[in-house]
């Protein structure tokens, strides 16, 4: 059932920066990418170029990601900022793929190795996955036997949501759980959503986005739903194929070497007969 103007209103105004509908519309702003960046990385002169969401990259021989705001920064850098609010996979090992894929698709072929760009992958959760009651954890290269830590360029700053540490970090990390912020340390971040809120202008665009997710749920439904029922075709097509073997005499072993399926299977459909 479609939705009306009016639901889609009220569905946006239960939206949060950290829920990924709102904040694919949300981070496509350079102003608000800067501000959050500026804060995380604790860099007041930083200055981001542009910013470019749910940007697919796509791996030859293997699987591909989509990232939800890559930044180019003022000297030459890049940032991925992702924000996580499920907890059922290993966030380290998925931060590491999407640097990787990042990595080689922001290098050119031949270009030499001390020129691949600076990388930050800033990650941000609802929970504090590892448990060590932090709001910001920066993992470093380093050299075991020195505990000297080691520049390769790339930098990986996970944030959550879950600790306040009473840092403007943390109250950053705060706003990102609201439905409304005004902060006045974070102008951009709190303008932005008044606008995609308030104004018509900014409430077409995230019903549009909406109604964007709504038709790609459609199709993946469509897609499973096609899938499982061809399985249950072929299954209910392979019963039939069995149950004539049985009535022309083929023993249960014969059958099962042919068709390669189980003998609880063949006795199963031989006690029906």
């Amino acid at each position: 059932m479609r939705l009306s103007y009016e639901e889609k209103r009220k569905r946006v105004q239960e939206f949060r920066p950290i829920d990924d509908t709102f904040f694919e519309v949300f981070a496509n702003d350079v102003d608000v990418c800067q501000e959050i960046l500026r804060v995380i990385l604790q860099d007041p002169n930083l200055e981001v170029e542009t910013v470019s969401v749910q940007t697919n990259y796509k791996n030859m021989i293997g699987r591909s990601v989509r990232l939800d705001a890559l930044c180019t920064l003022g000297d030459g850098g890049m940032c991925n900022i992702e924000v996580q609010r499920a907890d059922n996979d290993d966030h380290l090992r998925r931060a590491r793929y999407h640097a990787a894929c990042l990595t080689a698709g922001i290098t050119d072929p031949g270009r030499q190795f001390r020129d691949v760009p600076t990388l930050y992958i800033v990650y941000i959760t609802e929970f504090d996955f590892l448990h060590q009651n932090r709001t910001i954890y920066h993992i470093d290269r380093t050299i075991r036997e020195t505990n000297t830590v080691v520049d390769d360029g790339q930098h990986e700053i996970f944030v959550n949501t879950k600790v306040n540490d009473g840092s403007d970090i943390a109250e950053l990390m705060q706003c990102f759980m609201q439905k409304d912020v005004q902060n006045p340390k974070f102008p951009f971040f709190s303008n932005r959503i008044e606008y995609l809120k308030k104004d018509e202008g900014g409430m077409s665009i995230m019903c549009e986005v909406m109604e964007k997710y709504a038709k790609e749920y459609a199709k993946e439904y469509a897609k499973e739903y096609a899938k499982e029922y061809a399985k249950e075709y072929v299954a209910k097509e392979k019963d039939e194929d069995i149950r004539a073997a049985l009535k022309k005499g083929f023993s249960i072993e014969s059958i099962c070497e042919i068709m390669r399926v189980t003998r609880e299977r063949v006795e199963k459909i031989q006690k029906d007969l």
